[in-house]
C-alpha cells in the first residue's frame, strides 16, 4: 500500500510515554485531550491518515514542550468510533518506523515532524516467516514469563499467530519500561526484536518482580 516515494515528509506526532506501535501490529488508544481530537480531524482529512507514534524522552523539555525520541512508528487511521461525550476510540496498523528530522511546535495544537523513512524501508514488505525463529523456545520462556508477571491472555491466539504478529504484540503488550519498549521499537530486524524480548523476558523471570496485569 505504501512505498517510500508514497509516504509524507511531514506527518502529526503523538508523543506518549510507554506505548508502543510496531510495523504491521495495531495499536487501540482512546484519544480525548482537545489538541488531539484536533489532530485526529486533521488526520481524518489527509490522504495519508497517518500518525507518528513517539515516546517523549524522561525528564526532558524544550521551552514546555517534552523532547522526543529520535526513532518512533508511524500507524495509519484504521479505524475509529466517537462516544457521546466526543472521545475517539481508534485504532493504529503500524505501517513503517521512522527518524525525527526536526519537531514543529506552535503552528498547530500538536506537534508535527519533518520525517525521515530510508533507514526503515524494509518495514514496508509484507510480513513473512521468519526461519531462524526457534517458536519453541520463545513460547517456553513466555509462558514463565506470563506466570512470574502472574498476567493472562488469549494462549491459543498467541499460538496460532504469525511471527511478525505473536513477536510485534508482545513487544507492546507486555510490561516493559519505556526504556526497555524504546530498544525494541529500535532493533533493526524482526530476529533481533525477538532476542532483545527473550533477554527482557529472561531478565524479569530472574528479577521475579512478580507483578500482575491482563494481556488482551
Amino acid at each position: 500500500m505504501y512505498s517510500l516515494a508514497s509516504l509524507p515528509t511531514r506527518i502529526p506526532l503523538f508523543p506518549l510515554n510507554n506505548a508502543l506501535l510496531l510495523p504491521h501490529a495495531r495499536l487501540p488508544l482512546n484519544i480525548f485531550e482537545p489538541r488531539y481530537l484536533t489532530m485526529l480531524d486533521d488526520v481524518m482529512k489527509s490522504e495519508h491518515r497517518l500518525i507518528g507514534m513517539i515516546q517523549p524522552k524522561a525528564g526532558q523539555q524544550n521551552a514546555g514542550d517534552p523532547v522526543l525520541q529520535t526513532i518512533g512508528c508511524a500507524g495509519r487511521l484504521t479505524s475509529f468510533t466517537e462516544t457521546s461525550d466526543r472521545h475517539y476510540m481508534i485504532s493504529l496498523t503500524g505501517i513503517c518506523r521512522f527518524n525525527v528530522q526536526e519537531v514543529h511546535n506552535g503552528f498547530l495544537p500538536y506537534a508535527t515532524g519533518d520525517i525521515i523513512w530510508d533507514q526503515f524501508q524494509p518495514d514496508l514488505r509484507p510480513a513473512q516467516a521468519e526461519p531462524a525463529f526457534d517458536r519453541p523456545r520463545f513460547l517456553a520462556v513466555l509462558e514463565r514469563y506470563f506466570q512470574v508477571m502472574e498476567l493472562s491472555t488469549d494462549w491459543e491466539s498467541l499460538k496460532d499467530a504469525d511471527d511478525a504478529m505473536l513477536i510485534n504484540a508482545l513487544a507492546m503488550l507486555c510490561p516493559f519500561s519505556p526504556e526497555e519498549k524504546q530498544a525494541l521499537l529500535e532493533t533493526p530486524t524482526l530476529m533481533r526484536r525477538c532476542e532483545t524480548l527473550i533477554t527482557l523476558m529472561e531478565f524479569a523471570l530472574r528479577e521475579n518482580t512478580g507483578s500482575k496485569g491482563t494481556l488482551q
